[in-house]
C-alpha cells in the first residue's frame, strides 16, 4: 500500500540548474594565465534605462524620423522649396505623350506656364493645394537626355504603350536608368478606350504581367480623363521620396533660363547667366559649377531674381486683385520690374575660390641630382672597357666618328628600345594585316562587281557591303576573344627578334601572390600630372561628415538664383536653344583634379560583342560624361591584380582609367560607339577607389613541348630558338599545365633546346610554361566632350526604309 501510494514528481517538477564547477573567477583566472580579456564597451545608458524608458526613446527616434520623411515631402513643390521636378519618359513609339501632357495641363484652379528652356514643358501651380509642378518631357531617343534629365529629377513619369508596355528602345533607356540610379518614378498609360471593353481588360491584365519583373511594387495609372490626371498628381507629391548619393551631397539645379553674354576679347568665350532652382546642398559662390557634357567652370557671381513660379505672384499695377490668383504678369513691364529688382546675393573671393587647375604641371628638373662618387666613376669606366667593341670602318675614319656606327644587331636592339608598345606589338601587326587584305580584297570585290553587275544592283550591293569591313574586323576580335579563352596570356616567341629583346620589360616572380612589387617604381611620366591623396578613405569621410554637420555659406535649397558662369564657350547656350537640359552641379573639393579611377564593373547580359582593353569607351561616372581608353582587371583581395586583355561576361572586373577625382558612391556607366552613331550600354557598376598605387600587372607565357622525357629531367624546346635566351630566362622558374614545377638547367646545342629539372616526371602531352609579368598603366585618352549619339528609333528604321525605296 505504500509503494503503491508514494509520490511521483508530475511534469511541471522544479529543475534547478546544475552547478557549474570549476567556472568561478579564480579557476578562470587560473586557466587565463595571466591573459587580460578585452573589455567590452559599457552600456551605462541602457543599464540606467529600465524597461519603459527604453520603449519611450525607442518611440521617440521613431517619430523623428517620421517626422523628417514628412517634412521633406512637405517642402517639395511647396512655396519654400523647390518646385517638384517630374521628367516625362517615352517608352514606347506609340505612346501618346502629347495628350497626357495635355490632361496634366488641364487641371482646374491651376496656372500653366510654359518652359523657356524645352519645347513641351511646362510649369503647373496650384494655389489652392500650395503646389508647384515643373513637367520637362525628355525628347524621345535621346539617351544623354534621359540620364541627365534623371540625375536631377525628383519623380519620373513613365508613359507605356496600352497593349504592349515599352519596346526595345524603351527597355534600353530603362536598363540605363536603373544601372545609374533611378529616382521615385510613377507609371502612366494613356489611351486603349478604343478597343473593347473585353478586350482591354486582358490587356491591362497582360500589361500588368509584364512589368512585374521591372516594376515589382509600382501601380499603373490609367491617363484618360482629367479625374485620372489628379490621381496620378496627388500620387506624385504623395509617394516616398527615393535618394540618389551623388547628387543629395552636391548643389545642382535645372536650368529654367539662360543668357549668354560674349566676352570683350571674343565671341566665342563668354559669360553664361544660368537661372534655375537650387537643390540637394546649399550652393556656395566659391566653389566650381560642372556643366553636365561640357565641363568644369568658376562661377563669379550669385544674383537672386524673383521667383517666376511663385504661388503668390505680387500685384502689378492696373491689375484687378481677383485676377491674382490665376493671371501672372508676362507684359514688358513686368519684366522691366524684374530686372530692376535682381539683388546680388554673394559675390565669389578669390582668396577663398576653388581653382580650375586639374593637372599638375611637371618639373623636368625636379629629380634627385647628386654628384658620382669614385667608386661610381669607377664602375663607370670599368663598364666602358667591357662595352668596348671591334667595329669595321672606312680607311681615314676618326674615333668619334666611329662611335657613331651602328651594328646591324645594336640597329634591331634600339628599335626595340624606343618601342613602349612592345606588349601590343603583335597583336597590331596582325590587325594591320587583316585589314589590309579587307582592304585589298573590297577593292578588287568592287572594281570586279562594277564591270559585271547593273547600276541598281551594284548600288544595293555597295550599300551592304559597306559593313563587310566591320564585320571582317569583329571576326577577328571573335578570334583573338576565343584564343585568349582557350589559351589565357600565352604568347608565341618571335623567331626574328631575340627573346631577351622582346621581353625586356619583363620580369619573373616566384609568386604572384606574395613576391614584393613596389608601386612607386618605374612611374611613366603621366603620373607626375595627376593628384593623389594620403589616406583617401579618410578625406572622404571627414568630407561627408562636414557636409552632414556644418552648413554651407550660400544659396539655400529651394531658392530661384542666377549663377554668372565664367569662360564658358557658345557651345554651350547653342545646345541649350536646341532643347537639350542644361545641368549644372556644384563640385566637393578636390574633384576637378585628375588621378587614376578604378570602377568595378559587370557585363551587361544584353550586349555580346568582343570589348577588348585599351578601346575608347564612353563613361557615365555620377554626374560626369567623359570619353577614355581603360585597362581590364582581376576584382580581387591582393596587392596586385592581374590584366584581362577582354571584358568578361562571367566576372565583375576593374576599370581603370585617368579621370577626374570623385568621390564614391557613384554609379557608372560604359557605352561604346557604333559606326553609325550609336551608343550600345556594355557595362554597369559603381565607383570603386581613387588609387593610383593600385598595381596591374600584364602576364605573358612562354610555352615550350617535351623533346625527351627522363625520371626528372626533361629536354624542352620551341620556346626559345637560340642559346643566349636560355641563359638570360635561367632564373625564371618553369611550370607545366599539369601542376609540375622546375627551373631551367642548362641549355643544349645553339637552337634554343635546354635540359630542365622538374619536381616529378612530365608526360608526354603536358606542356612547359614560364611565367613574365610586367606593370602596365592606362592611357591618356581622357576627353570631357562626347559626341551625340543617333535617336535609338531613327537608326533602327534607317536600313527598312532605304530598303523599301530601293525596291
Amino acid at each position: 500500500m505504500a509503494a503503491a501510494g508514494a509520490h511521483r514528481p508530475g511534469p511541471l517538477k522544479q529543475q534547478n540548474k546544475a552547478h557549474k564547477g570549476g567556472k568561478h573567477s579564480g579557476s578562470s583566472q587560473r586557466r587565463a594565465g595571466g591573459r587580460v580579456p578585452v573589455k567590452a564597451q559599457p552600456r551605462r545608458r541602457l543599464r540606467d534605462l529600465n524597461r519603459v524608458d527604453r520603449r519611450h526613446q525607442a518611440l521617440q527616434l521613431r517619430r523623428q524620423r517620421k517626422e523628417a520623411v514628412l517634412a521633406e515631402k512637405r517642402s517639395l513643390g511647396s512655396r519654400d522649396g523647390p518646385p517638384h521636378l517630374v521628367v516625362v519618359v517615352l517608352l514606347h513609339s506609340r505612346a501618346a505623350a502629347q495628350d497626357s501632357l495635355r490632361l496634366l495641363q488641364s487641371q482646374d484652379s491651376a496656372v500653366v506656364r510654359a518652359d523657356e528652356g524645352r519645347a513641351g514643358g511646362f510649369a503647373l501651380l496650384c494655389p489652392r493645394l500650395k503646389q508647384r509642378w515643373r513637367f520637362v518631357p525628355a525628347q524621345a531617343g535621346d539617351l544623354h537626355a534621359v540620364l541627365d534629365l534623371a540625375k536631377v529629377a525628383d519623380s519620373l513619369l513613365f508613359i507605356l504603350d496600352p497593349v504592349e508596355g515599352w519596346d526595345s528602345a524603351g527597355e534600353h533607356c530603362l536598363s540605363c536608368l536603373f544601372a545609374q540610379g533611378l529616382p521615385s518614378y510613377a507609371l502612366a498609360v494613356p489611351g486603349g478606350t478604343d478597343l473593347p471593353p473585353k478586350k482591354r481588360i486582358d490587356a491591362r491584365k497582360k500589361l500588368s504581367k509584364s512589368i512585374e519583373k521591372r516594376f515589382p511594387e509600382a501601380k499603373l495609372f490609367p491617363l484618360n480623363t482629367e479625374q485620372e490626371s489628379s490621381l496620378l498628381l496627388r500620387h506624385l507629391s504623395s509617394q516616398k521620396q527615393r535618394h540618389l548619393a551623388f547628387r543629395d551631397r552636391r548643389a545642382h539645379l535645372l536650368t529654367w533660363a539662360a543668357e549668354f553674354v560674349p566676352s570683350q576679347d571674343s565671341d566665342l568665350v563668354g559669360t553664361l547667366k544660368v537661372s534655375g532652382f537650387v537643390r540637394g546642398q546649399s550652393l556656395n559662390v566659391n566653389s566650381l559649377v560642372h556643366i553636365v557634357g561640357h565641363g568644369d567652370f568658376q562661377v563669379s557671381q550669385v544674383d537672386a531674381p524673383p521667383d517666376p513660379l511663385s504661388l503668390n505672384p505680387r500685384v502689378v499695377k492696373g491689375q484687378k486683385r481677383s485676377q491674382d490668383m490665376e493671371v501672372q504678369d508676362e507684359s514688358g513691364n513686368g519684366a522691366d520690374e524684374m530686372e530692376e529688382d535682381v539683388k546680388v546675393l554673394m559675390k565669389a573671393d578669390p582668396s577663398k575660390q576653388e581653382s580650375l587647375q586639374s593637372e599638375v604641371v611637371p618639373d623636368p628638373m625636379e629629380g634627385e641630382q647628386t654628384w658620382p662618387t669614385e667608386e661610381e666613376l669607377q664602375e663607370a669606366e670599368d663598364s666602358l672597357k667591357a662595352n668596348r667593341r671591334v667595329v669595321k670602318v672606312p680607311k681615314g675614319t676618326s674615333k668619334y666618328q666611329a662611335a657613331w656606327i651602328v651594328d646591324d644587331g645594336e640597329e634591331g636592339s634600339e628599335k626595340e628600345d624606343d618601342d613602349d608598345e612592345d606588349d601590343d606589338m603583335d597583336d597590331d601587326l596582325m590587325e594591320e594585316a587583316v585589314s589590309q587584305e579587307g582592304e585589298s580584297s573590297e577593292e578588287e570585290a568592287g572594281e570586279e562587281e562594277s564591270e559585271t553587275m547593273t547600276v541598281s544592283e551594284c548600288l544595293r550591293d555597295d550599300q551592304y557591303d559597306e559593313k563587310m569591313e566591320e564585320d571582317e574586323q569583329m571576326l577577328e576580335k571573335y578570334k583573338q576573344e576565343r584564343m585568349d579563352e582557350m589559351f589565357p596570356d600565352e604568347v608565341d616567341t618571335p623567331r626574328d627578334v631575340p627573346a631577351r629583346v622582346r621581353f625586356q620589360k619583363y620580369r619573373g616572380l616566384k609568386s604572384f601572390r606574395t613576391s614584393p612589387w613596389d608601386p612607386k617604381e618605374n612611374l611613366p611620366r603621366d603620373y607626375a600630372r595627376i593628384f593623389q591623396f594620403q589616406d583617401f578613405s579618410r578625406t572622404r569621410k571627414n568630407l561627408f561628415r562636414q557636409i552632414e554637420k556644418e552648413e554651407t555659406e550660400g544659396a539655400s535649397v529651394g531658392w530661384y538664383v542666377t549663377l554668372h558662369i565664367c569662360n564658358v564657350p557658345v557651345s554651350v547656350m547653342e545646345s541649350f536653344k536646341e532643347g537639350k537640359p542644361l545641368v549644372l552641379f556644384s563640385l566637393l573639393p578636390h574633384e576637378q583634379k585628375m588621378s587614376v579611377l578604378n570602377f568595378l564593373v559587370r557585363r551587361h547580359p544584353g550586349n555580346s560583342e568582343p570589348v577588348r582593353a585599351k578601346e575608347e569607351l564612353i563613361f557615365h561616372c555620377g554626374f560626369r560624361r567623359f570619353r577614355a581608353s581603360p585597362l581590364f582587371s582581376q576584382h580581387t583581395t591582393a596587392d596586385k591584380h592581374k590584366l584581362e586583355r577582354f571584358l568578361r561576361p562571367d566576372a565583375a572586373l576593374v576599370v581603370t582609367v585617368y579621370a577626374p577625382i570623385t568621390f564614391p558612391p557613384a554609379s557608372v556607366l560604359l557605352f561604346k560607339q557604333r559606326s553609325n552613331g550609336m551608343h550600345d550600354l556594355i557595362a554597369t557598376g559603381s565607383l570603386l577607389s581613387v588609387d593610383p598605387d593600385r598595381i596591374v600587372i600584364k602576364r605573358l607565357v612562354l610555352s615550350g613541348h617535351p623533346f625527351k622525357i627522363f625520371t626528372k629531367t626533361a629536354v624542352v624546346r620551341y620556346m626559345f630558338f637560340n642559346r643566349e635566351d636560355v641563359m638570360w630566362f635561367k632564373p625564371v622558374e618553369l611550370r607545366t599545365k599539369w601542376g609540375r614545377r622546375g627551373h631551367i638547367k642548362e641549355p643544349l646545342g645553339t637552337h634554343g633546346h635546354m635540359k630542365c629539372h622538374f619536381d616529378g616526371q612530365l608526360k608526354s602531352q603536358d606542356t612547359v610554361l614560364l611565367h613574365l609579368y610586367k606593370r602596365v598603366f592606362p592611357k591618356w585618352t581622357y576627353d570631357p566632350h562626347v559626341p551625340e549619339p543617333v535617336p535609338w528609333m531613327r537608326s533602327e528604321s534607317t536600313l527598312p526604309e532605304q530598303e523599301v525605296e530601293m525596291e
